[in-house]
């Protein structure tokens, strides 16, 4: 995917910069594998804002993503590659033996044409298969993986992401995650070969405030420019620091840096390495 640079004829076009879309093969989405988006504008049923900078945006329909993979043995081609508006990823439909239709995140390689099958069992070591890890060679790069065996896939699936499986020791799988985590799920946990495709998204430059708005994100305002009432940091005649020794959130607690994992979680133990950290994590 190629990104293409804007002519510098505003201040927002200067330096902007837009996918060229060039993978995607068809504009509109299949009717069959669409929901109606309904959105909250980050409020709770009380509406209150729960989520900060949520609201406006295009309008979206939900594309119904298939990552669970069920129909085993199953050989389905690639019909086309679009674009999901609720994701950084392009999909890739599907079509099976019987007509029947779904969508899964495209992995990097996979065009139209192509061939690919969801197991059980050992099956050929290409982009888009799906079986357990454990059939999987160490080294590989894997996404959507499951955490446990039949979830369907739940790590990996944004774009340019790809998960290495490191080893198989015993009844788990290890994993080396995109943040350097190392963490362990069962090896009968299953996963889709290759990384997800759509890698230069993350090149884009949005250039200007609208183009943000359109993604239904909206402006972020800093705390030491807010009164007191309405942030710890507020307060204060003209510029100057937050007049604490750490940053707090809006609500007070300790922001940046500061690590919220609960370390009674049961899952605790299957990390071996925390991300950006050599430390091994505190076993429970």
């Amino acid at each position: 995917m190629a990104i293409r640079t804007h002519k510098p004829t505003s201040p927002g076009r200067r330096k902007s910069s837009v996918q060229s879309f060039d993978e995607l093969t068809k504009r509109e989405p299949e009717k069959s594998l669409l929901l109606t988006k309904k959105r909250s504008g980050g409020r709770n049923n009380q509406g209150k804002i729960t989520v900060r900078h949520r609201g406006g945006g295009a309008k979206r329909y939900i594309r119904i993503v298939d990552f669970l993979r069920s129909r085993y043995d199953d050989k389905a081609t690639v019909t086309a590659i679009e674009y999901d508006p609720n994701r950084n990823a392009f999909l890739a439909l599907i079509e099976y033996g019987d007509k029947t239709k779904a969508y899964i995140v495209a992995p990097q390689g996979l065009g139209v044409g192509d061939s690919i099958v969801s197991s059980r069992s050992l099956v050929e070591i290409s982009s888009g298969n799906r079986m357990p890890l454990e059939l999987i060679p160490p080294g590989m790069v894997v996404h959507s993986v499951e955490f446990r065996p039949g979830d369907g896939g739940k790590l990996a699936r944004g774009a340019g992401v790809g998960i290495e499986l490191m080893a198989i020791e015993g009844s788990y799988a290890q994993l080396k995650l995109p943040s350097g985590e190392i963490r362990q799920v069962r090896k009968e946990c299953a996963a889709t070969i290759g990384a997800v495709g759509n890698a230069d998204y993350r090149n884009i430059r949005w250039g200007k405030a609208g183009r943000t708005r359109h993604r239904g994100i909206r402006p972020a305002v800093r705390g030491k420019v807010m009164n007191p009432v309405d942030h710890p940091h507020g307060g204060g005649e003209g510029s100057n620091p937050i007049g604490m020794k750490h940053q707090k959130t809006p609500t007070g607690k300790p922001a940046l840096g500061v690590r919220t994992r609960n370390r009674k979680r049961t899952s605790q133990r299957l990390i071996l390495r925390r991300r950006s950290s050599g430390r091994k994590s505190r076993r429970s």
